[in-house]
């Protein structure tokens, strides 16, 4: 880690330097390759604590000129190779397309993700994961994850149809835990199902249709959560390969949104495993 360092004055907004942070409302480089961008200090703290950096590495930082003496404890906390870069309200506003509160941008990169088996090979022997199919909603993304470092999940893995957690935005909407609990994207939601089974996973499917109120579930020692798209919820091919369950709700009212109904399956869920404690 670095002590104090001088920061490099952005003037232009065209400046190659600091090119990855154009027109953030109009393009985000997650999904497209192993870069992303985090934005405000809750998640740049995250992105750089203990147990995110095995994972994660942060290239360059773009400050707001009025929040750098408030940006210095994340700055303390960089690599020494790490370029930080300063700019005016005026020049950061037309680099970023919008007035930028937050002040303080960090280009990440992110290390390759291993394979699922491995990914849930090196998950503890009592492990409880949410696995989401078609969950394109970037808040919705972001709330899941939020909703899994609260109540404690493993790990969440993600099928090929997903948006990515490391968009802009869902970072930002799991308050951090996007970069926090270990995710792993890998393959279709069947074969992400039967590689579930093969790790020893009992697979319990999110539905309104569900056969079993979730208040009734016992879970096993490992445990896959298994979430879908709003709408469409979860296809028929997986909910014939795995327990279902619902959530019991007042008559008349269309189902819960499905951030919140994974928050409420997965308290119900680490509960009955005794992972929540009141201390």
């Amino acid at each position: 880690m670095s002590g104090p360092r001088t920061p490099i004055p952005v003037t232009d907004p065209d400046d190659p330097r600091i090119a990855e942070f154009v027109s953030l409302k109009e393009k985000d480089i997650a999904g497209r390759g192993d870069r992303f961008i985090a934005e405000g200090k809750v998640v740049l703290n995250a992105l750089l604590s203990l147990g995110a950096t095995d994972r994660f590495a942060v290239e360059k930082l773009l400050v707001l000129e009025n929040r750098l003496e408030g940006a210095g404890e994340i700055i303390e906390k960089l690599a020494e190779d790490v370029p930080v870069y300063v700019a005016d309200r005026a020049v950061m506003d037309a680099i970023t397309g919008f007035a930028m509160h937050r002040g303080v941008l960090a280009l990440g990169r992110h290390a390759p993700s291993p394979d699922l088996a491995r990914f849930l090979a090196n998950l503890p022997e009592e492990a409880l994961v949410v696995a989401c199919c078609g969950i394109s909603n970037h808040d919705n993304m972001g709330a899941i994850f939020r909703n899994a470092g609260v109540f404690g999940a493993d790990g969440v893995v993600i099928d090929e149809t997903c948006c990515a957690p490391l968009y802009r935005k869902a970072i930002r909407v799991s308050v951090g835990a996007a970069l926090r609990v270990p995710f792993c994207t890998d393959g279709d939601a069947g074969d992400i199902l039967a590689t579930l089974h093969e790790a020893g996973f009992a697979t319990i499917a999110l539905s309104p249709g569900g056969t079993t109120d979730i208040a009734d579930i016992k879970p096993a020692r490992r445990t896959a959560l298994v979430v879908g798209a709003e709408g469409p919820g979860l296809p028929a091919q997986i909910l014939e390969k795995a327990r279902t369950v619902r959530i019991p709700q007042a008559p008349g009212m269309d189902s819960l949104n499905v951030a919140t109904a994974t928050g409420l399956a997965l308290w119900q869920v680490a509960r009955a495993m005794g992972r929540l404690r009141l201390d």
